[in-house]
């Protein structure tokens, strides 16, 4: 459909939204090549650590006297969440300015470079929206959940996914050679961040000399808030700590974002 001119800068809510609709009519076309990040991979992680490896695991104390399939079933959707946050603003977002510099091309249009970071941070929320729902429907004939808690994971593996979106963003956005960055980045963060944040085993198990490494991680708060939500066990000050530290993380990320983007986009 071709729009006539109208001579006129588009409104900043507008300009984002028509990035984000770019976005969707690529996505409904290759939709497929996506399926397996955007919901299969935790999903087998879900079959071989709560089924396969879990089975094995007898319900106690440190796994809140409760299976350790549903332990370790909210952490598992927001680990996932929080890949696939790490993946879409990492390579991607580099491409934008480097290869296929379609970030470039967009900003010659009346779409300003603070509109093309929102509406990256709109369609991250919505894809890490999807996947976090598909994950959870089908953890639900695993038997998975125990009650509608399922539903305020979703919301937090959203966030958490943000969280880590963020810097990711932020640092994509000033890496002009990127060299083996991102696969260390992956390798020696994403990783171990993954491994060591409670998602399968809870945090007091590491020596409290290395803890504050957890504590430091995104995927740790979104995991205690996930449990939180379907579990219980978690004070309320501590809730609104945990999600506080994720919304400083977005907060953060999106303002070193935004100014990398004009440094970049605005001769």
């Amino acid at each position: 459909m071709t729009v006539a001119s109208t001579g006129r800068v588009v409104g900043p809510w507008h300009g984002a939204w028509l990035r984000v609709e770019g976005h969707w009519m690529w996505y409904r076309r290759h939709w497929v090549s996506t399926l397996y990040s955007t919901g299969l991979q935790p999903v087998l992680f879900l079959a071989a650590m709560g089924l396969g490896f879990g089975s094995q695991v007898q319900a106690g104390p440190a796994t809140g006297g409760v299976s350790y399939l549903v332990y370790v079933a909210p952490a598992l959707l927001v680990s996932g969440a929080a890949q696939l946050g790490v993946g879409d603003s990492t390579y991607p977002v580099m491409s934008g300015f480097k290869w296929q510099k379609d970030y470039v091309a967009v900003t010659a249009t009346p779409v300003s470079p603070g509109q093309l970071v929102g509406a990256h941070f709109i369609w991250t929320g919505l894809k890490l929206t999807l996947a976090s729902a598909i994950y959870a429907l089908i953890a639900v004939f695993f038997g998975a959940w125990q009650n509608f808690g399922a539903l305020v994971v979703i919301l937090v593996g959203t966030l958490t996914g943000l969280a880590c979106a963020a810097p990711m963003t932020a640092l994509a956005a000033k890496t002009f050679d990127e060299g083996q960055r991102f696969g260390l980045l992956f390798r020696f963060v994403v990783m171990p961040m993954t491994l060591f944040s409670g998602t399968f085993f809870p945090i007091t198990q590491i020596p409290l000399y290395l803890r504050w490494l957890a504590w430091l991680s995104p995927l740790w708060h979104g995991t205690q808030l996930a449990r939180a939500g379907t579990l219980g066990g978690v004070g309320g000050l501590a809730v609104l700590g945990h999600a506080a530290y994720l919304v400083a993380l977005v907060v953060v990320g999106w303002a070193l974002a935004h100014r990398w983007f004009y440094r970049r986009l605005v001769a």
